[in-house]
């Protein structure tokens, strides 16, 4: 399962920005948990709804995006 299916994008939910599965919580804020040293089960603890997939989809998202970056930088 690609992040194509999980990371969604709706113009009114977030400001734009992309969510997972259709709910509130972004690719962001998952990356930022993670950034600031939670592990996948601190946020899965305190996030129930999620899961590892989704967790594995935001950083698959970010690095695709980083890449896309790169691309257009060269």
């Amino acid at each position: 399962m690609g992040y194509n299916e999980i990371i969604t994008i709706e113009p009114g939910k977030r400001s734009g920005k992309p969510c997972i599965r259709n709910m509130r919580i972004t690719v962001y804020d998952v990356l930022e948990y993670l950034a600031s040293g939670m592990s996948h089960d601190e946020i899965l603890a305190d996030f129930p709804y999620l899961t590892e997939i989704d967790i594995r989809a935001c950083l698959s998202y970010a690095a695709d995006r980083e890449k896309s970056l790169m691309t257009v930088r060269v």
